[in-house]
């Protein structure tokens, strides 16, 4: 905290009158203006990422060949068995049937244990088979499955093992041999892709060597292909997509333990639950201990596909945990391709883990390729295990007393939900972290109408942390579970729905394709239309579906059938009959939602735009450009732009069609003057460029009319201008053209629809927002440019001649009745000879003839769109951003503030500037009890590199921000530190004014410029230029009239010297003769020059802006509209500007000397006041007092009683005045008069000090004291004076001495001292060389003490500059 005094001249809404307490300081808890995210960051889409949750090469299994090699009876001759061994196969005994009749039932068990996975899968069997029918079975199963997946089962129990070299073995026909099958053999009749189980003893060493015949195979096919042996054609097997299951490694043997069944592999992979059941019973001390325990276990009630028994239940938490391992320990890619790919395919290597787990405990370690990390000591297995643990407890009661006793179901799902839920509660949600490895078992509780709605609330938590959480559910696999449950038509899932899809479709737009084929878009059709769902998920809806439509016509085409146009056109009802109030955000979004869905269905699309023709939609559309919110507003005339385009897609144009474009158009242009968010009118050019490009020709002829026009009035001996947006592209590129006076084009009529679309689109190219007035100008360019294009066409020989201009579009437009004048027209015919910026009629016709020649469709289907915004793409990117952890979501209600975390920085310091505004505000009544100070000592001096024209204090932080004619900056007054520099470009007109917003937490920079332009800046933390927030033409700024400086001031003082050096030359103005009489009335030598006053009011939220206006303007900031036009009643300009109080009175002072009043929320004037006799400088009121003071230029102030309007005392100041301002705490007031003094005054009228110019080379020249505003505090008072070239500036504490500066053009800042015996000491350190002065020529001043203001230096008079030296400042003491 510094201790200066707080300055509260912004806090223009706090009554005086009212006591003084803390529960007053209602300034804290205003609402922030300019803070939403479209100030906040650049309005531009996401980037498009590529997603890899989908499989890029998914292949189903439809297949499947079960080749058992058992031989039953026979044991192959290199396995040695031991006594008892394994002997189930597919859990039958073969010992137990006939070799014959055991070898078919167990080939059909096996097919019964794989159809429980893949039911629709085709099977072929073939038992103890011969090389020969494993190549008929092959060859057959992949001219059925074509491209997709073969599954290839082998067991191998009753044959050797595979040899070195990956050879299998099968039978003779007489069953006498066994014969050896290559495996390079069997690749080539499976093919590829293909899936491979081999359940036999050394098992790896087919893996090992597949890899290499797979080689092998790549390199005949090449060499085949080389000697042109095969078919060109035929395309080249890859065998990169073949997975292989091994039982297995090289080297190892099946176990034999007779516990287990022979087939431990398959029966892992087929029957998992049982198995993993009996290895758990086998190895585990249970709850219950009974002694038949196993052989319960094939007695477990239920079917695997039932999840309402135990056995299905048991499947269903089975494939959810490994399902889970399996995600959270796999890479994503290996874990799509094995485990989303297919169904038979993941459920065989979900199974797989478990073979893994179980075989290793019997010392055989399982193959996989691609390989897979053995998975067995994951701790959700434990999971698993207790799972059985309380399922087995209950097994036995149940098989013996079925109708007694219920199965209770397993609370595994409810206890992953609720450890979901705690990660969403306590976790720290970050990229960085991983999301918690309960996902997959939310999406397998999706199957589940128990847990349903708990796991879709949840999940859409999980989804709110942002677009990772989005991408790592979509990599989970949720989109085909999202998908079925659209055909669910239960109401208590629509709300989780319509959310997890607005965030899918954020994320991912291409869903919309899945959308369409499902017919999804009925689902959110349906919540649309439905009045009885609330607000929030309409708008989910509503986005949904403009993603879907989003440039896909098949989405295009199902959303017209569905009748969307008519539900989104039904909400704009709602709207309008709810009388067009809308403060809701809930229901704002849904309308923003409802227009962009409208646009994008009719984009491009010429059929969608006349069906919403015949609903109106145009005009329904047009009532929302008056909303109050800019996105909105945006929405709308995105629509509205999309509908003028799609009809440049016509095949042929109407004179409807015409018409229709033509009325969209000037109510679109109409709002370029009064809307103030760059969102709109950006939306509103990259509309109009449509006109452009359909009505190109008519526009050329403006183009040519207005250039022609103002050429002529422009030139020389006319004295004329030539308006600068058309002169700067034409002129610029021919600047040795010049238009004849006898020339003459097309005219257009004076009220021609494309004139009153072409003075917009010149008008926006001067705008001080450079995007827009980037995007203005590329349209103006393009008709130039293709005024170009024709002239060059004129110049060819043989050009064809046509006796009238034809209209573009390719029929002539039906116009409304007042533009019956609109269409180019010729007066005489011209000849080809015409300038490059000319058109005739006959370039014209020609290049018509050669477009039709080029194309059977419209001339404007080829168009290319010259400009383009991101809005729409920005506005659906809110989607995907996280809404939790402090942020709101991109469809909570605005205003509605996100759950504050009071641990945090920022929670801190917001309560730290809110006590420390408060403590400023309680010092700043205190002035209302003090006696009037003096103002003697100076505090502050800095420099600037030009004379600044403005200064404006921050009423909390130590900051002053100084504008002159080319830059603005922000200054720290306490430390002299430069914070941040702004850039101003000259034709945005110089800088006359300043105003803080949301002083009281993230300020605002306003500055606006004579011309009426008025720019939002945020000032940036450090040196970096404040970035623009928004700027537009505030104020309509009529012509001002020439200034004559007053008669009293010398024109060339040093001051005016370097500020007429570093003047625009149409800044300066014309110097009268000496001898020239005034045209003023006596007692004044002219107005001063006016420029663009704003004031700015923080409870109405609104800015006020008066100058060289008919009218005063007051603009909403909330709803960045124009609010009110205040007719001044006065054709001089106004030169003062105050506004605040309760009753939201607006005061203004003109230039003929009147003071009126107005009520700004009837704009009714309350009062007028013809007192004065110049230029009035200052109107501010003190309702504490109940007092209103006004003065002029002349000198002349008057104090009035508000409550009579009489005068109460009238004072006269050394004038001429150039500025004169009111305390608004302490009964002060300043007078900075042209003759270089400040004169402070009570409102008594009592003379308190005054400040005079000190002569001398070290004088502090006080110049033109434009808009004075107080700094005010506990025990002292200042002014700041700007214009000056030297500025001295000292604290009225004591101070160390200050290191010498060099001072230039600086402020001044002069304050109270607490004590008036001190003293100043001044002493000139000078360097006379840099002045081009020698030693003599500067009078050396010894160190002596003065009073401060009478001290003074003796300089040469021949210096031609502004002096810059060195000056040190010694404070004494008691001198």
């Amino acid at each position: 905290m510094t201790d200066m005094a707080p300055y509260l001249a912004v806090n223009d809404e706090e009554d005086s009158g009212e006591p003084d307490s803390d529960s007053s300081d209602f300034e804290d808890d205003l609402p922030l203006i300019f803070n939403k995210p479209r100030h906040l960051e650049p309005i531009k889409g996401a980037e498009r990422e590529e997603h890899s949750w989908r499989v890029k090469e998914k292949y189903k299994t439809h297949c499947v060949a079960l080749v058992l090699c058992l031989n039953v009876g026979v044991d192959p001759p290199d396995v040695i068995k031991t006594q008892p061994c394994a002997r189930l196969e597919c859990w039958i005994d073969p010992n137990s049937l006939s070799p014959s009749k055991a070898l078919e039932s167990i080939g059909n068990a096996l097919q019964t244990q794989y159809e429980r996975w893949q039911p629709r899968a085709r099977y072929k069997q073939s038992l103890d088979p011969t090389m020969d029918d494993i190549k008929k079975l092959c060859c057959s199963l992949r001219r059925n499955a074509k491209e997709e997946r073969v599954l290839f089962h082998y067991n191998g129990h009753g044959v050797p093992k595979p040899t070195s070299q990956g050879e299998i073995w099968v039978f003779n026909r007489s069953y006498t041999q066994y014969i050896p099958l290559s495996m390079y053999d069997l690749q080539t009749w499976m093919g590829a892709p293909s899936l491979y189980v081999y359940d036999c003893s050394n098992a790896g060493a087919i893996v090992d060597n597949f890899k290499q015949f797979a080689v092998q195979h790549e390199r005949d096919f090449e060499m085949q292909a080389s000697s042109k042996a095969c078919d060109a054609g035929a395309p080249a097997v890859s065998y990169k997509n073949c997975i292989q299951l091994a039982a297995c490694a090289a080297g190892q043997s099946l176990p034999m333990s007779p516990e287990l069944p022979a087939d431990l592999f398959t029966a892992c992979l087929t029957t998992p639950v049982k198995m993993a059941i009996k290895w758990f019973v086998l190895r585990t001390r249970l709850r219950v201990a009974r002694a038949d325990l196993v052989d319960l276990i094939d007695k477990i009630p239920g079917q695997v596909t039932d999840r309402r028994t135990m056995l299905g239940e048991l499947n269903w938490i089975f494939t959810a945990i490994t399902d889970t391992i399996a995600w959270s320990s796999l890479p994503p890619e290996l874990f799509q391709q094995l485990f989303r790919a297919d169904l038979l395919t993941a459920s065989l290597c979900r199974n797989f883990l478990l073979a893994d787990r179980i075989m290793r405990s019997y010392n055989c370690t399982p193959v996989s390729s691609p390989a897979l990390p053995s998975l067995a000591r994951h701790p959700l297995w434990a999971a698993w295990e207790h799972t059985l643990d309380l399922a087995l407890a209950q097994l036995p009661a149940l098989l013996d007393r079925p109708h007694h006793h219920n199965y209770h179901h397993s609370p595994f799902f409810r206890d992953q939900l609720t450890a979901f839920q705690l990660w969403l509660d306590l976790g720290n949600w970050s990229v960085q972290r991983p999301p918690p490895e309960q996902l997959p078992m939310v999406l397998q509780v999706l199957l589940s109408t128990l847990h349903r709605v708990r796991a879709l609330q949840i999940l859409c938590r999980f989804l709110s942390l942002g677009a990772w959480a989005v991408r790592a559910v979509l990599a989970v696999g949720i989109f085909p579970y999202m998908l079925k449950l659209l055909q669910a038509s239960a109401h208590d899932l629509r709300a989780s729905m319509v959310y997890i899809w607005a965030k899918i479709v954020a994320v991912d737009p291409s869903c919309q394709v899945d959308l369409v084929n499902a017919k999804g878009h009925k689902y959110f059709l349906s919540i649309l239309q439905d009045s009885t769902v609330d607000t929030e998920h309409r708008t989910l809806a509503a986005f949904v579906l403009a993603g879907i439509v989003d440039n896909y016509p098949a989405g295009q085409e199902a959303a017209l059938q569905g009748s969307m146009i008519s539900a989104c056109l039904e909400k704009l009802r709602e709207w309008a009959e709810a009388g067009g109030v809308c403060e809701d955000g809930g229901e704002a979004a849904l309308l923003k939602w409802a227009c962009i869905a409208l646009g994008r269905l009719w984009r491009g699309w010429d059929a969608a735009r006349w069906v919403g023709v015949r609903d109106r939609a145009h005009d329904k559309l047009a009532a929302l450009l008056l909303h109050r919110r800019p996105e909105v507003r945006a929405a709308c005339t995105f629509a509205l732009g999309t509908f003028v385009a799609a009809g440049a897609h016509a095949a042929a144009r109407t004179d409807h069609a015409n018409a229709l474009d033509q009325l969209v158009a000037k109510r679109l242009a109409e709002r370029l003057a009064v809307d103030a968010s760059p969102l709109v009118r950006a939306e509103v050019l990259a509309a109009l460029q449509w006109m452009v490009l359909i009505f190109e020709q008519h526009f050329i002829a403006v183009y040519i009319q207005e250039r022609m026009k103002r050429s002529d009035s422009g030139h020389p001996e006319r004295g004329g201008r030539i308006d600068p947006a058309l002169d700067a592209l034409a002129g610029a590129r021919h600047p040795h053209s010049a238009v004849p006076v006898t020339r003459r084009v097309a005219l257009l009529g004076f009220g021609s629809v494309f004139l009153e679309l072409w003075n917009p689109l010149c008008a926006m190219a001067r705008e001080p927002h450079p995007q827009l007035a980037q995007m203005a100008a590329d349209i103006v360019a393009y008709v130039s440019n293709q005024v170009d294009s024709v002239g060059r066409e004129v110049e060819r020989p043989g050009a064809a001649h046509s006796n009238s201009l034809p209209p573009s579009p390719n029929s002539r437009p039906a116009l409304l009745a007042h533009d019956s004048r609109t269409l180019p027209h010729m007066g005489h015919r011209r000849g080809k000879s015409g300038l490059p910026h000319t058109i005739s009629e006959d370039s014209v016709a020609h290049r018509d003839r050669e477009r039709d020649s080029t194309s059977s469709n419209s001339s404007q289907s080829a168009k290319k769109v010259i400009v383009s915004t991101q809005f729409v793409e920005w506005a659906a990117a809110q989607f995907a951003r996280g809404d939790a952890a402090g942020a709101a979501g991109p469809f909570s209600a605005a205003g509605a503030a996100p759950r504050a975390d009071r641990d945090s920085r920022a929670h801190h310091e917001r309560e730290w500037r809110r006590e420390r505004n408060r403590s400023i505000r309680r010092e700043a009544r205190a002035l209302r009890g003090c006696k009037a100070p003096r103002l003697e000592t100076v505090a502050f001096h800095s420099r600037c590199p030009l004379p600044p024209a403005v200064v404006l204090f921050h009423p909390y932080e130590q900051h002053a921000a100084l504008a002159s004619r080319e830059n603005f900056g922000i200054w720290d007054w306490g430390t002299a530190a430069k914070l941040c520099v702004g850039a101003w470009r000259r034709a945005w007109g110089r800088i006359t004014a300043l105003a803080y917003l949301n002083a009281h937490q993230s300020a605002l920079l306003a500055v606006a410029s004579h011309q009426g332009h008025l720019a939002i800046y945020r000032p940036s933390g450090g040196s970096a230029e404040p970035a623009l927030v928004a700027a537009w033409r505030a104020l309509d700024v009529r012509p001002a009239p020439d200034y004559r400086p007053p008669s009293a001031q010398p024109i060339y003082s040093l001051a005016q010297l370097v500020s007429e050096q570093f003047a625009a030359p149409d800044e300066r103005g014309p110097r009268a003769p000496h001898d020239a009489p005034s045209r003023e009335c006596p007692g004044a030598s002219g107005a001063p020059p006016t420029g663009t006053l704003v004031r700015w009011s923080a409870r109405r939220r609104s800015l006020a802006l008066a100058g060289q206006a008919a009218a005063v303007r007051l603009w909403d900031a909330h709803a960045e509209l124009l609010q009110a036009e205040i007719p001044t009643g006065c054709e001089a300009a106004a030169t003062a500007l105050w506004r605040g109080g309760r009753s939201a009175r607006l005061v203004c002072g003109f230039g003929d000397g009147s003071v009126r009043a107005w009520d700004e929320r009837a704009a009714r004037p309350v009062a007028a006041l013809h007192h004065h006799a110049a230029p009035v400088l200052c109107c501010a009121p003190r309702d504490d007092l109940y007092t209103l003071v006004t003065g002029c230029s002349e000198g002349e102030i008057r104090i009035y009683d508000t409550r009579t309007l009489s005068p109460v005392e009238v004072l006269r100041a050394p004038g001429p005045l150039a500025a004169l301002d009111v305390h608004p705490r302490a009964a002060l007031l300043a007078c900075g008069s042209v003759n270089q003094c400040i004169s402070i005054y009570d409102l008594k009228g009592a003379h308190l000090n005054t400040i005079k110019f000190h002569e001398g080379f070290m004088g502090a020249r006080i110049g033109p004291v434009r808009a004075g505003r107080w700094l005010q505090g506990l025990h002292r008072v200042g002014v700041r004076v700007g214009g000056a070239p030297v500025t001295l500036a000292l604290r009225a504490r004591p101070l160390a001495a200050l290191q010498p500066v060099t001072l230039s053009y600086l402020v001044l800042i002069i304050l109270v001292g607490k004590s008036s015996c001190e003293r100043l000491a001044w002493r000139l350190a000078a360097q006379p060389s840099r002045f081009g002065l020698g030693n003599n020529d500067v009078t050396q001043v010894p160190a002596v003490c003065k009073p401060a203001g009478s001290y003074s230096f003796q300089v040469p008079g021949r210096i031609g500059m502004a002096p810059a030296t060195f000056l040190r400042c010694i404070k004494t003491r008691n001198l």
